[in-house]
Protein backbone atom coordinates (compact mmCIF):
# COMPACT_ATOMS: atom_id res chain seq x y z
CA UNK A 1 0.00 0.00 0.00
CA UNK A 2 1.62 2.94 -1.25
CA UNK A 3 -0.74 5.36 0.50
CA UNK A 4 0.44 4.25 3.95
CA UNK A 5 4.09 4.84 3.13
CA UNK A 6 3.26 8.29 1.77
CA UNK A 7 1.58 9.27 5.02
CA UNK A 8 4.43 8.13 7.25
CA UNK A 9 6.88 10.77 8.47
CA UNK A 10 10.46 10.60 7.46
CA UNK A 11 13.32 12.59 9.00
CA UNK A 12 13.31 14.70 5.88
CA UNK A 13 9.67 15.67 6.20
CA UNK A 14 10.11 16.49 9.93
CA UNK A 15 12.88 18.94 9.13
CA UNK A 16 10.69 20.80 6.70
CA UNK A 17 7.88 21.32 9.21
CA UNK A 18 7.63 24.88 10.51
CA UNK A 19 8.70 25.32 14.12
CA UNK A 20 6.28 26.94 16.48
CA UNK A 21 6.53 30.73 16.90
CA UNK A 22 8.79 31.72 19.79
CA UNK A 23 7.05 32.84 22.91
CA UNK A 24 7.38 36.57 23.79
CA UNK A 25 9.36 35.63 26.93
CA UNK A 26 11.86 33.54 24.94
CA UNK A 27 12.20 36.29 22.29
CA UNK A 28 12.90 38.99 24.89
CA UNK A 29 15.43 36.75 26.67
CA UNK A 30 17.20 36.08 23.37
CA UNK A 31 17.36 39.79 22.59
CA UNK A 32 18.71 40.52 26.06
CA UNK A 33 21.39 37.85 25.66
CA UNK A 34 22.35 39.21 22.23
CA UNK A 35 22.58 42.74 23.63
CA UNK A 36 24.75 41.57 26.54
CA UNK A 37 27.01 39.66 24.15
CA UNK A 38 27.36 42.78 21.99
CA UNK A 39 28.18 44.89 25.05
CA UNK A 40 30.77 42.35 26.14
CA UNK A 41 32.43 42.62 22.73
CA UNK A 42 32.30 46.43 22.61
CA UNK A 43 33.39 47.16 26.19
CA UNK A 44 37.09 46.38 25.64
CA UNK A 45 37.08 48.48 22.48
CA UNK A 46 35.54 51.41 24.32
CA UNK A 47 38.07 51.04 27.13
CA UNK A 48 40.88 51.13 24.60
CA UNK A 49 39.48 54.38 23.22
CA UNK A 50 39.79 56.15 26.53
CA UNK A 51 36.55 55.41 28.34
CA UNK A 52 36.55 55.94 32.07
CA UNK A 53 38.11 58.48 34.39
CA UNK A 54 41.86 59.01 34.48
CA UNK A 55 43.63 59.15 37.85
CA UNK A 56 45.17 62.61 38.27
CA UNK A 57 46.28 63.92 41.66
CA UNK A 58 44.78 67.37 42.15
CA UNK A 59 47.20 70.02 43.40
CA UNK A 60 46.58 72.05 46.57
CA UNK A 61 47.28 75.66 45.55
CA UNK A 62 46.99 78.70 47.78
CA UNK A 63 43.82 80.79 47.46
CA UNK A 64 45.32 83.27 44.97
CA UNK A 65 46.53 80.53 42.61
CA UNK A 66 43.21 78.68 42.94
CA UNK A 67 41.34 81.85 41.85
CA UNK A 68 43.61 82.21 38.81
CA UNK A 69 43.18 78.54 37.92
CA UNK A 70 39.40 78.95 38.12
CA UNK A 71 39.73 81.44 35.26
CA UNK A 72 41.52 78.95 33.03
CA UNK A 73 38.97 78.08 30.31
CA UNK A 74 39.77 74.50 29.38
CA UNK A 75 38.41 73.27 26.04
CA UNK A 76 36.42 70.11 25.32
CA UNK A 77 39.07 69.23 22.71
CA UNK A 78 42.83 69.70 22.89
CA UNK A 79 45.15 68.69 20.06
CA UNK A 80 42.06 67.17 18.40
CA UNK A 81 41.46 64.89 21.41
CA UNK A 82 38.24 64.74 23.43
CA UNK A 83 38.26 65.74 27.07
CA UNK A 84 37.82 62.95 29.61
CA UNK A 85 36.87 62.78 33.28
CA UNK A 86 39.48 62.80 36.03
CA UNK A 87 39.43 60.91 39.28
CA UNK A 88 39.12 62.40 41.73
CA UNK A 89 37.11 65.06 39.98
CA UNK A 90 38.70 68.49 40.41
CA UNK A 91 38.39 71.89 38.71
CA UNK A 92 42.20 72.04 38.88
CA UNK A 93 42.76 69.02 36.61
CA UNK A 94 41.81 68.01 33.07
CA UNK A 95 42.76 65.26 30.62
CA UNK A 96 42.31 64.67 26.91
CA UNK A 97 42.77 61.54 24.78
CA UNK A 98 44.28 58.13 25.42
CA UNK A 99 47.04 58.00 26.46
CA UNK A 100 45.98 61.08 28.36
CA UNK A 101 47.43 64.53 28.01
CA UNK A 102 47.04 65.71 31.62
CA UNK A 103 46.84 69.27 32.94
CA UNK A 104 47.12 70.36 36.57
CA UNK A 105 46.76 74.02 37.52
CA UNK A 106 48.14 75.42 40.77
CA UNK A 107 51.02 72.99 41.17
CA UNK A 108 54.11 73.99 43.18
CA UNK A 109 57.24 75.08 41.33
CA UNK A 110 59.12 72.03 40.00
CA UNK A 111 61.81 70.89 42.45
CA UNK A 112 64.40 70.93 39.65
CA UNK A 113 63.63 74.55 38.68
CA UNK A 114 66.41 77.02 39.51
CA UNK A 115 67.84 80.35 38.40
CA UNK A 116 69.95 78.73 35.67
CA UNK A 117 67.32 76.22 34.45
CA UNK A 118 66.86 76.04 30.71
CA UNK A 119 63.38 77.24 29.70
CA UNK A 120 61.60 76.98 26.37
CA UNK A 121 59.60 80.01 25.28
CA UNK A 122 56.61 78.98 23.17
CA UNK A 123 54.16 81.67 22.06
CA UNK A 124 55.16 83.96 24.91
CA UNK A 125 54.95 81.36 27.69
CA UNK A 126 58.05 80.05 29.49
CA UNK A 127 57.99 76.24 29.86
CA UNK A 128 60.26 74.09 32.00
CA UNK A 129 60.51 70.43 30.91
CA UNK A 130 61.25 67.35 33.01
CA UNK A 131 63.23 65.16 32.59
CA UNK A 132 65.75 67.53 31.04
CA UNK A 133 66.98 65.10 28.35
CA UNK A 134 63.50 64.07 27.06
CA UNK A 135 60.80 66.21 28.65
CA UNK A 136 57.37 64.68 29.08
CA UNK A 137 56.07 66.96 31.82
CA UNK A 138 56.13 70.68 31.10
CA UNK A 139 55.36 73.42 33.61
CA UNK A 140 54.40 76.95 32.62
CA UNK A 141 56.63 79.08 34.84
CA UNK A 142 57.09 82.82 35.39
CA UNK A 143 53.32 83.00 35.92
CA UNK A 144 51.36 83.83 39.08
CA UNK A 145 50.19 80.19 39.12
CA UNK A 146 52.12 77.23 37.76
CA UNK A 147 50.40 75.02 35.19
CA UNK A 148 51.74 71.52 34.55
CA UNK A 149 51.05 69.58 31.35
CA UNK A 150 52.11 65.98 30.80
CA UNK A 151 52.34 65.11 27.11
CA UNK A 152 52.87 61.38 26.40
CA UNK A 153 55.52 60.48 23.82
CA UNK A 154 52.76 59.41 21.40
CA UNK A 155 52.04 63.12 20.80
CA UNK A 156 55.69 64.15 20.31
CA UNK A 157 56.80 66.74 19.62
CA UNK A 158 54.80 68.50 22.34
CA UNK A 159 55.00 71.98 20.80
CA UNK A 160 51.47 72.02 19.35
CA UNK A 161 49.96 71.00 22.69
CA UNK A 162 52.04 73.61 24.53
CA UNK A 163 50.97 76.31 22.06
CA UNK A 164 47.28 75.49 22.67
CA UNK A 165 47.66 75.35 26.44
CA UNK A 166 49.96 78.38 26.46
CA UNK A 167 47.27 80.52 24.82
CA UNK A 168 44.86 79.51 27.60
CA UNK A 169 47.48 80.21 30.28
CA UNK A 170 48.27 83.67 28.85
CA UNK A 171 44.56 84.57 28.85
CA UNK A 172 43.97 83.57 32.50
CA UNK A 173 47.20 83.70 34.48
CA UNK A 174 49.26 86.90 34.53
CA UNK A 175 53.03 86.80 34.17
CA UNK A 176 55.24 87.40 37.19
CA UNK A 177 57.44 90.47 37.22
CA UNK A 178 60.48 90.27 34.90
CA UNK A 179 63.18 87.95 36.22
CA UNK A 180 60.92 85.87 38.50
CA UNK A 181 60.23 82.28 37.62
Amino acid sequence: MSTSSASSSSPRSRASKASPAPSPARSSTSRRRAALALLALLAPAAAGCGAGAVQVAPPAPDAAAARLCAGLRLPQKLHGLARRDTSPSSPLTAVWGSPAIALRCGVPAPAELGPVSQLQTISGVEWFGVPADRPVTWTAVARQAYVEVTVPAKYAPPGDVLIEVGDLVKAAIPAKPEGQI
